[in-house]
């Protein structure tokens, strides 16, 4: 029985996938799911770089404005939602491009990970939280580095629910919850291609300081104060790079200048850190952009995918 077809657009945050992505579902009758975490929530909009509503009425768009950012949204949610979207475009013809630089959430669908068989103890769970109430979220991430080094580098340092969820799993099973939840050596259950853009470092950090800057033009600034003011801090759409730079800038314990440099900097380390993840963890085959090069990379890529799937262009799908 032959196995669904699936292409990824990974790589890091500026780097084009968007573009890329329509143009390549363009030419093979293709639908994009995306694959960032925070491009599900309406309203976070200028933040998250979301595609335009004319170019997801060019090209269908998945799991775009789909919940509010009071909303949980996870690995397990993105896995079971695609692998669901995956099947039903495949059966109508079509080709699903996951687009997105989320690693975490991608690697669930391609690997198929199996996120039901992690254990749960409430009684070490509440242990946690209360101390964190006495003592501080920064001695639970400590705690964290101990046992799991991996992890405690990638969780955000006050992002409560994550530190809690890798010592539990930890507390449970004695395995890291990177070892535990990835699985690493299973197959793809899909006939998979996988495509990274990446980039000369120092256009590409050029990219994402002018991209924080159009942000600011945009509004950026007035959707992240939206954000704080309407919804919790703790909740997962204010941990977004892009918005909770602005929260000291809102407490009155920053400048804007301040806060928009801090913007910068941490989209420099995420790009830094997504670039790493795909290298480290996939099969990817590697496209360097520049602005001069886009048209003649995405013709190689158009003649890479149709010698992986021997299809060509949407006439013939």
């Amino acid at each position: 029985m032959s196995k669904d077809k699936v292409i990824v657009i990974a790589g890091p945050t500026a780097v084009g996938k968007s573009e890329v992505g329509i143009e390549l579902a363009s030419y093979f009758n293709g639908e994009i799911i995306s694959g960032d975490s925070m491009q599900i929530y309406e309203g976070l909009d200028i933040g998250t770089a979301k595609v335009s509503k004319a170019e997801r009425n060019q090209i269908p768009h998945h799991f775009v404005d789909e919940l509010t950012p009071s909303d949980a949204y996870s690995a397990a949610d993105f896995k079971q939602a695609a692998a669901e979207k995956i099947k039903e475009i495949n059966n109508t013809g079509k080709v699903p491009f996951i687009v997105g630089g989320t690693g975490f959430y991608i690697r669930a669908v391609t690997r198929d990970l199996e996120f039901q068989d992690a254990p749960s103890d409430e009684s070490f769970r509440k242990e946690m939280e209360n101390i964190v109430a006495e003592q501080g979220v920064s001695v639970l991430h400590e705690q964290l580095r101990s046992v799991d080094e991996e992890s405690a580098r990638v969780i955000h340092p006050h992002n409560v629910k994550k530190i809690i969820r890798a010592l539990e799993i930890y507390h449970l099973t004695g395995h890291t919850k990177q070892s535990f939840t990835e699985q690493e050596n299973k197959d793809s259950p899909y006939d998979l291609v996988m495509i990274g853009l990446t980039m000369d470092r120092d256009n590409l950090y050029a990219r994402i300081n002018q991209r924080v800057d159009e942000m600011v033009d945009k509004g950026i600034i007035d959707e992240a104060r939206w954000l704080f003011e309407t919804f919790s801090p703790e909740s997962q759409a204010a941990q977004a790079i892009g918005y909770k730079e602005f929260f000291p800038y809102f407490r009155g314990d920053c400048s804007i200048d301040s806060a928009i440099s801090q913007l910068k900097k941490n989209s420099r380390h995420y790009a830094k850190r997504q670039l790493t993840w795909f290298r480290n963890k996939e099969d990817v085959e590697w496209f360097e952009m520049t602005h001069e090069n886009k048209h003649e990379k995405i013709q190689k890529m158009i003649r890479f995918i149709e010698g992986k799937y021997y299809i060509s262009s949407n006439s013939s799908n």
